[in-house]
C-alpha cells in the first residue's frame, strides 16, 4: 500500500509587524494587522494608560468602607521593627495616614520632589501623628520589609511604615491609591479622605493654585474651623492587595 504524503503549502506568508510604543504605551498603526477589517473608531480600544494618566487613577471609593464624617476604623498594626501602634494609642491628637508602597512611581515623585519631602515634618506637632500604611500582600510589588527599610532610608522618613498584609485596614478605610491620604480629628472621626494634592507628579489639575489637601485640612483642623474640602478623588497606583 502507499503512503499519501501532505501536499506541501504553495508558499509561506512571513508577517512582520512593527510596534511603536507611543507616550501612553499605545499599540502600532492597524496598517500592520494585513486581512483585518477596519475597525470603526467608536470601537477601536483606547490606549494603556500611564501614571500621569489622571483620569484612569481616580476610582469610586468601595461601598464598604467608612465614610467621610464617621468614626475612624480602629487598627493595630506592625512597624518595620515589630512595634505594635493602635490606632486608640492616639486618641486625642490628629492623626494623618498615608497609603504607601515605595515602587509605585507617585509616591517616589511626591517623596523626592512633590509634597511628601517635608510634609510629615511641616505640620508635625505635639498635637500631630503621621502614619504611613503599606497595604501590599506578600509577593506583591513593594510589600517586603527590606524595601521599606531601603525607601526610609532613601526618602529620610521620620514616621513610622506601618504592615498590612492581609490588607484588612486599608479596605477599611477604602483605600485604592498610593498615596491615598486621611486625616483624623482629634475626636477620633475621618475629616478629609483623597488626594494629596490636586497635582498628580507635579502637574496642577486645572487653573488654580497648588493646594496640598492633607495640610489645608490639619491647619483647618487646628484653627477650629471646617475642613474646606473633606473629600477629593484619589490618584495613584493601586494599593496592591491580595486576593
Amino acid at each position: 500500500m502507499g503512503r499519501h504524503l501532505p501536499r506541501s503549502l504553495p508558499f509561506v506568508v512571513i508577517l512582520s509587524a512593527a510596534c511603536t510604543a507611543g507616550p501612553r504605551g499605545s499599540e502600532g498603526p492597524a496598517a500592520s494587522r494585513p486581512e483585518r477589517p477596519a475597525e470603526p473608531a467608536a470601537a477601536k480600544a483606547e490606549p494603556a494608560k500611564t501614571p500621569s494618566d489622571r483620569t484612569a487613577s481616580r476610582p469610586e471609593r468601595p461601598a464598604e468602607s467608612v465614610k467621610v464624617g464617621a468614626e475612624a476604623p480602629a487598627f493595630e498594626l506592625r512597624d518595620l521593627d515589630g512595634r505594635i501602634h493602635r490606632l486608640a494609642d492616639y486618641a486625642g491628637k490628629i492623626v494623618v495616614l498615608e497609603w504607601f508602597n515605595p515602587a509605585c512611581p507617585f509616591i517616589q515623585y511626591a517623596h523626592t520632589k512633590g509634597p511628601l519631602r517635608d510634609l510629615a515634618r511641616s505640620i508635625a506637632g505635639d498635637d500631630l501623628v503621621y502614619l504611613a500604611i503599606n497595604s501590599g500582600a506578600p509577593g506583591k510589588q513593594g510589600a517586603d520589609v527590606e524595601t521599606n527599610r531601603q525607601a526610609v532610608a532613601r526618602f529620610g522618613l521620620a514616621h513610622p511604615v506601618l504592615l498590612d498584609p492581609q490588607g484588612v485596614v486599608g479596605r477599611a478605610y477604602g483605600a485604592a491609591k498610593t498615596p491615598h491620604m486621611f486625616v483624623i480629628d482629634r475626636a477620633g472621626t475621618l475629616v478629609y479622605a483623597g488626594a494629596l494634592d490636586n497635582a498628580p507628579m507635579g502637574e496642577v489639575d486645572g487653573d488654580g493654585p497648588h493646594v496640598v489637601y492633607v495640610r489645608q485640612a490639619v491647619e483647618a483642623l487646628r484653627a477650629g474651623t471646617q475642613v474646606p474640602r473633606p473629600e477629593t478623588p484619589p490618584y495613584g497606583c493601586s494599593v496592591k492587595y491580595g486576593s
